[in-house]
């Protein structure tokens, strides 16, 4: 695995309830969702697909959108803490709706899915092949794929996730793989730093911390 996919743990650890608190605070949110029978929160704008993974990238192209795995588990409060702080955001929300298909996979789950090199497995079993060991954890794939590519997801994803991210850190992945930041600025955060820079030299409020 990339070392750029790793980021995400210390910035996944700290100030979990400063952030509810920034993002709650003055500011109009979306309602607010429970977890599903199954212990998952599911927004109502998750694709709904057979879960074959090429024709769900396949699919979000149709649309000039790209394919994000959303994978999460019962009980994980970081899961939580991303649905109720994040997920609740408009401008956050809106970009991610304009521009991705966001799929919801359970670490645990027996449903089946159709990897992308063809492969038929459970949820289970892909997340042990994709090496999903934390929960939230967001898979980016490309635009598009060969028609007869043999890779699996983990090797043709162009970006990834891990752990809770505060609002503007996870905002701008979203950005940052739309905008293809990846080619010309592999390290996420000098990428970031660069574009909070930018932001503010237009005048614009910006929250890191």
């Amino acid at each position: 695995m990339k070392s750029r996919f790793w980021i995400g743990i210390v910035i996944a650890l700290f100030g979990l309830t400063m952030a509810t608190g920034a993002a709650r605070a003055g500011e109009k949110l979306l309602p607010e969702i429970g977890p599903g029978e199954d212990g998952l929160y599911h927004q109502p704008w998750f694709q709904e697909t057979f879960l074959d993974l090429h024709e769900d990238i396949a699919e979000a192209a149709a649309e000039g959108k790209q394919l994000v795995l959303f994978w999460e588990q019962r009980g994980c409060p970081y899961c939580r803490e991303t649905h109720l702080v994040n997920l609740r955001i408009p401008k956050v929300v809106d970009y991610i709706k304009t521009n991705f298909h966001v799929v919801q996979l359970d670490l645990w789950g027996s449903r089946e899915v159709t990897d992308v090199d063809g492969k038929v497995t459970t949820e289970k079993k892909l997340a042990r092949k994709y090496r999903v060991q934390f929960t939230p954890t967001l898979q980016f794939f490309p635009p598009t794929i060969e028609a007869g590519n043999k890779k699996p997801g983990h090797d043709v994803e162009v970006w990834r996730l891990l752990g809770y991210w505060k609002p503007f850190h996870f905002h701008n992945s979203f950005v940052y793989v739309k905008e293809k930041g990846y080619e010309s600025e592999p390290n996420f955060q000098r990428w970031l730093q660069a574009r909070a820079d930018k932001l503010r030299a237009e005048g614009k409020k910006v929250e890191i911390w």
